[in-house]
């Protein structure tokens, strides 16, 4: 006797998240989550570039960054995510503002682990970022790579 095997339906998107908008929805969910988090954005990865595409915070002129320069740039080529409590302490922090202390950049992957992306958080409070607000948006940056939009 066979059987034959339904399909596995995927997994349903979260809350936070808008099909229409998916990479905006997720920085809005990301900033609206903490007060803490003064700056969030999304780069996205474009070759050896970083693009900023959509953000809640302060305009910045880092609307691209190449892959090694950076705090963003430095996340994809040495492909890890950052945290960094203390960015006087980074010597090729790109300052977006004076008055960020704190950064913390999580890598936004496909399934087979490349790198799409990245969410990129600025906080005015030095040691901002603990270990619940890096598994949460590690989380956000897994389920925008399993439903990153076409391009």
């Amino acid at each position: 006797m066979t059987s034959d095997a339904l399909p596995t339906p995927a997994p349903a998107a979260p809350a936070w998240f808008d099909a229409a908008d998916p990479i905006g929805s997720a920085v809005r969910y990301l900033a609206a989550s903490s007060d803490r988090f003064d700056w969030t954005g999304v780069y996205v990865l474009r070759g050896d570039v970083l693009e900023l595409d959509a953000y809640v915070g302060a305009a910045t002129e880092h609307t691209r960054i190449a892959v090694g320069v950076g705090v963003c740039g430095t996340a994809v080529a040495e492909d890890r995510d950052i945290n960094v409590p203390d960015v006087t302490a980074v010597s090729n922090y790109l300052a977006c503002s004076v008055e960020t202390q704190a950064e913390l950049v999580v890598l936004i992957r496909d399934a087979a682990g490349s790198i799409l992306g990245q969410i990129d958080i600025d906080s005015h409070q030095r040691g901002a970022f603990g270990a619940e607000d890096e598994a949460r948006v590690r989380q956000v940056a897994a389920e925008l790579g399993a439903r990153w939009p076409a391009r």
